[in-house]
């Protein structure tokens, strides 16, 4: 292992993205990980989930976020969700706010939890195209507002996917909501973006793995959920999350990420998991 990997390997983790379904209820054009509605939970069982909470907690891992897909689709999120937060872990949920039940909001409304979404457009037409889903404006938006309502801390992502996209006008709307973060970013040529049928670490923001991780529906783990399109670091249903974190594989996966001015370090504490492409990708959605 080279210096740099071995620097890297002594970084420690502190926030995972946890991938908990392939299901969404969007189709989006970027999505990073081709989810949607014909989308699975993967081969992770809710017992494999609470046992990765369970290490990650031990291991010092002070944030989760959970993402997908659509997390709030998986049929125990509430059950991992309240596990996390009863392991004195942060919690940001990553959803696209189409649909949020009742038992949900009354969870968000935990000061453990915060609530992350994409945005896209003030147009809903536009919007639309994006999503492939025509009402998913209108339906996000008002969750948008509610959560501001709530004083739920939302952050929101807008990124641009579109030529000509309004990008600027969706930013004054999402302020003129109340929201207080909010996030601009192009899309990445990964997933459904890919303009290759091999993406490249060009894609990546350079901070990928470096303080965080991300563990997949079928238990593989990556620097970032949106570095999938590298050999996977490990399994966690074959592998304890320790030896996988603090091995050999991901730092040298992590070496072969090019690193941008100022990516000595991911910081989630700040506001959630602000990567660049940022706020974390895709059809949940996001970057």
């Amino acid at each position: 292992m080279t210096s740099t990997a071995t620097a890297t390997a002594l970084v420690k983790t502190t926030f995972l993205e946890l991938e908990i379904t392939g299901r969404c209820q969007l189709a989006c054009t970027h999505c990073y990980a081709q989810s949607g509605p014909t989308g699975d939970h993967g081969t992770m069982t809710a017992d494999d989930w609470l046992s990765v909470i369970d290490q990650a907690a031990d291991l010092g891992v002070t944030e989760v976020q959970f993402i997908g897909g659509e997390p709030t689709l998986h049929p125990d999120f509430t059950k991992l969700l309240d596990h996390a937060i009863d392991r004195g872990l942060r919690v940001q949920v990553f959803s696209n706010l189409i649909h949020v039940r009742e038992e949900v909001w009354d969870r968000l409304r935990c000061p453990a939890v915060s609530l992350a979404t994409s945005y896209y457009s003030d147009c809903a037409d536009e919007h639309g195209r994006v999503t492939r889903r025509p009402a998913s404006h209108t339906r996000t938006r008002n969750n948008i507002a509610r959560a501001v309502t709530l004083g739920i801390p939302i952050k929101v992502g807008v990124i641009d996917v579109l030529d000509g996209q309004r990008v600027e006008e969706a930013r004054r709307e999402l302020e003129a909501l109340g929201v207080q973060r909010i996030h601009i970013d192009r899309q990445r040529g990964v997933g459904r973006a890919a303009t290759t049928a091999a993406p490249t670490v060009t894609e990546l923001c350079g901070r990928c793995g470096i303080g965080r991780a991300a563990i997949g529906p079928d238990g593989q783990v990556w620097p970032c959920v949106l570095s999938r399109f590298l050999p996977a670091a490990g399994n966690v249903l074959t592998t304890p999350l320790r030896n996988i974190l603090e091995g050999p594989r991901l730092a040298a996966l992590v070496e072969q990420i090019p690193k941008r001015p100022g990516a000595t370090a991911c910081k989630p504490n700040s506001d959630g998991s602000d990567c660049s492409p940022a706020e974390t990708t895709a059809c949940n959605p996001a970057y």
